[in-house]
């Protein structure tokens, strides 16, 4: 078997777990001479972004069409090689990043197998589903009520966006801010963990970062998240100093030498991977395993389309050092409309089931969804 075609389809589409915004993504198709396809996606998010890695994507077709689809890791391999001049850490690592996930789920299919075996099958028994999603409502209560409904029953816990879209304005006053922790804690109970996520709005100091985490400590925060942005070590190391709470960070990483560089500085405890930005399934596997060896965890970024979270669902099941599996709790184009019934969501209880016997990711992608949100027909 060899590749004979490789697609980028850009698409775009309302985000209900993002307060409506319009995001963008780049899908590709790939296609081998038996007629099977794989999918792939990258998480561009802009526009300008999604145009530019589609363009890489179709420069880099010419090293994967005529290849075997089985030998991903030596495509993955000449892929990084041709783009050291222009790579590194960017739009390059994008559009390895789709490529080599559509190739792994084009070899699992090639070989009959889910993404799950060829990684190695399960390295544990059970994965915790947690609900992942922005805070959007004014009143703390209505924000508690909103995400105890998404746990409950479906869910080992919760991670909250601050500073995102809609008006909910968490991250930015202290008391605010600790008040709903609280009351957050009230609502699920002593064991449900908690996250917070502070998005790009929120700009706080080492100092602010430092009081606000020792705050939430008394009501079981699990971890927190970017507190210092993507890129502060010395303010990390200040905030490890100084507080307990497990850090995580690194999902602004676009390759495995920037994850490795987190995960040596000490400074994170939780290090998220995005196979949609990180170099594919390929890139999440080596960060993973450099992370596992120096004792810390992973998280993969699996906030966005049916692809990039099939792929983070099993690399999750089959990674040690993963103990945890975001999801969306409202339903969304790009997952439930994308990949229908085939959409892997949390069982009843609050786990997350393995990916499906189906070969490859184990998703059947609706081509009708993705004609209905592309933006280059």
């Amino acid at each position: 078997m060899s590749v004979v075609s490789v697609e980028a389809i850009p698409v775009a589409y309302p985000e209900p777990n993002d307060h409506g915004a319009e995001r963008h993504l780049l899908l590709v198709r790939v296609v081998d001479s038996s007629g099977a396809v794989g999918w792939g996606e990258a998480v561009t998010m802009w526009p300008e972004a999604s145009r530019a890695t589609a363009e890489l994507v179709r420069g880099l077709g010419d090293l994967v069409v005529g290849r075997d689809p089985v030998a991903v890791d030596a495509i993955w391999r000449s892929l990084r090689e041709h783009t050291w001049w222009y790579g590194g850490a960017g739009i390059a690592s994008f559009a390895i990043a789709t490529l080599d996930i559509a190739l792994w789920d084009l070899r699992g299919q090639l070989l009959g197998r889910p993404l799950l075996d060829l990684l190695g099958g399960p390295a544990k028994q059970r994965l915790p589903a947690i609900a992942s999603s922005h805070a959007t409502h004014v009143a703390i209560e209505d924000l508690v009520g909103e995400i105890a409904a998404w746990v409950d029953g479906r869910a080992e816990g919760a991670k909250v966006g601050f500073g995102k879209r809609g008006d909910a304005n968490l991250g930015f006053s202290h008391e605010r801010d600790v008040a709903f922790v609280g009351a957050l804690r009230e609502a699920l109970g002593p064991q449900a963990q908690i996250m917070v996520d502070l998005g790009v709005r929120v700009r706080w100091s080492v100092a602010e970062a430092v009081a606000r985490t020792r705050a939430f400590e008394a009501f079981g925060l699990h971890w927190i998240e970017e507190p210092l942005g993507a890129d502060d070590p010395a303010g990390y190391e200040t905030l490890r100093a100084k507080t307990t709470t497990l850090i995580a960070y690194g999902e602004r990483e676009w390759n495995v030498r920037g994850l490795e560089r987190i995960v040596a500085s000490g400074t994170c405890d939780v290090a998220g991977i995005d196979p949609g930005r990180a170099e594919g399934i390929s890139g999440f596997l080596r960060a993973a395993r450099a992370a596992e060896a120096a004792g810390t965890q992973v998280n993969a970024h699996s906030w966005s389309s049916a692809i990039v979270h099939a792929a983070s669902l099993a690399l999750s099941w089959a990674t040690p050092n993963a103990h945890q599996l975001e999801f969306k709790p409202h339903a969304n184009a790009m997952q439930q409309e994308l990949a229908g019934d085939t959409f892997v969501a949390p069982a009843a209880g609050g786990w997350a089931l393995p990916s499906s016997e189906r070969p490859g990711l184990g998703i059947e992608v609706d081509e009708t969804v993705v004609e209905r949100y592309r933006l280059d027909r």
